[in-house]
């Protein structure tokens, strides 16, 4: 459905986008990552038409979008990060002034205006003034325009930036619900976001595509980056535990009584808990607690983008 083949986008001086290539398929649901100015924003202006790119190609829907970026804005729905809205209008009459700007015919947009209320939840509020309306109410009438005209795809600029958590939830499952449907691309800082809502994650960082892959592939830093916390007594734990091959670091938390507690960062495929379980028999270690799990999808992000 979208294919971005080396496209660069360049602000004077400034490389906002630096020859990122990717393919998203029909149905699949992509998150798209990064640190404060890393090139989201700008990607997906380049994806909906509000920038031509510099140097590359997109094609949506098979149609690249500088050779026809009309019929290509017809395929795709867009709620940008600072969705606006007219404030004065009521919602029925905003979303019907979309659908005039859509092209659509008085019959299409009475069904498409009932069909969309219906599916994003603002039925109860379509004869309220826009500026009445609660933020999460406002992100679904954002959402309500975007999907009006019943696009393949949906890009979404940070969905749900400024919601209470209670808002964030009703807007994830809106997405999920809508998604179901159509191919999306979303933006977001909140990590625990994506690892709910998006199947698979575009990482970029300095204009640059670090990172694309299933959401838990890469939040298990790719299957080779883990943590093994071990708890025991006994002596040189530290510098025994720190010479084992696949040992990146060993950091010392609080245990109680005379027990040492150290969280190892290892790499590497090989399981390193029977090599520990035979070490503390040799040293003749009394061993309280030796469990494994993946570094968090926070930690992954931290190190592709610092």
């Amino acid at each position: 459905m979208i294919s971005v083949h080396g496209v660069t986008k360049r602000f004077d001086t400034v490389t906002a986008v630096d020859d990122v290539s990717f393919d998203i398929g029909k149905g699949e649901v992509v998150g798209l990552l990064g640190p404060n100015g890393a090139g989201k924003t700008t990607t997906m202006r380049l994806l909906t038409g509000f920038y031509p790119a510099d140097d590359g190609s997109i094609e949506v829907a098979g149609v690249n979008t500088q050779q026809d970026d009309i019929a290509t804005r017809r395929k795709i729905g867009y709620l940008p990060e600072n969705n606006p809205l007219y404030e004065d209008m009521f919602v029925s009459e905003y979303l019907t002034f979309i659908s005039q700007l859509r092209g659509m015919t008085s019959d299409q947009t009475a069904s498409a205006i009932k069909r969309t209320s219906r599916e994003t939840g603002i039925t109860d509020v379509m004869y309220k003034p826009i500026g009445e309306l609660s933020k999460g109410y406002r992100q679904r009438v954002g959402l309500a325009q975007a999907i009006l005209h019943q696009p393949e795809i949906l890009v979404l600029d940070e969905p749900t930036e400024g919601l209470d958590p209670n808002q964030r939830v009703d807007i994830r499952n809106l997405i999920l619900t809508i998604g179901k449907k159509r191919t999306v691309l979303l933006s977001t800082h909140v990590l625990g976001e994506v690892q709910n809502t998006c199947s698979r994650i575009l990482l970029i960082n300095k204009g640059k595509l670090v990172a694309d892959g299933p959401v838990d592939e890469i939040a298990r830093g790719g299957g080779a980056r883990r943590k093994i916390t071990v708890e025991a007594k006994g002596t040189h734990l530290q510098r025994k535990l720190s010479a084992l091959d696949g040992v990146e670091r060993v950091d010392k938390e609080t245990a109680e009584g005379r027990r040492t507690r150290l969280v190892l960062t290892v790499s590497g495929e090989d399981d390193l808990r029977p090599a520990i379980f035979d070490l503390a028999k040799e040293s003749d270690w009394q061993l309280w607690e030796l469990h494994q799990e993946s570094a968090t999808l926070e930690e992954v992000f931290r190190d592709l983008t610092k």
